[in-house]
């Protein structure tokens, strides 16, 4: 027995060793961590611009944001109780789903003041940031920092 158990011991230490040292993947088509990732093709770039700006991601984002209104009306929470990160978060969210050509950021304050700054491609977009953003629970006023910017390309 005594032989045995620092052999038993041994085998464990080199087993977990060994499986310390092995590289998780989730496919046997996944890199290899030490590869540098392949820079995507132009098809694989526009399928994904595509595949953003789809009615299914849009249906996606207003499914995200109903679920957040439904916490904090579960939650019981004031529109002052909200957190600025969240309330930005859901504004950004809503303003992705419906104006997907932008280039904008949304930032909020403890008062429910959301501001967004950036671009859009016309001034129809541009109009429809502050009614978008109203739409969020605990908002109280909307700055519209943005400005009119035709795609460039």
């Amino acid at each position: 027995m005594k032989k045995l158990t620092p052999f038993l011991i041994s085998c464990a230490l080199f087993l977990g060793v060994a499986a310390c040292n092995d590289t998780a993947r989730t496919d046997s088509a996944a890199p290899d961590a030490n590869e540098a990732p392949a820079a995507p093709t132009a098809q694989t770039t526009q399928e994904s611009l595509e595949d953003s700006t789809s009615d299914t991601r849009r249906r996606q984002l207003d499914a995200d944001i109903r679920a957040r209104e439904e916490r904090t009306a579960a939650l019981n929470q004031a529109p002052g109780e909200r957190r600025p990160e969240d309330l930005a978060s859901e504004v950004r969210s809503k303003l992705e789903a419906n104006i997907p050509d932008g280039l904008l950021t949304v930032e909020a304050n403890d008062e429910g003041v959301v501001t967004v700054s950036g671009t859009v491609p016309d001034q129809n977009q541009l109009s429809k940031i502050e009614p978008l953003a109203k739409e969020i629970y605990g908002v109280n006023n909307v700055v519209v920092d943005a400005v009119v910017a035709p795609p460039q390309g």
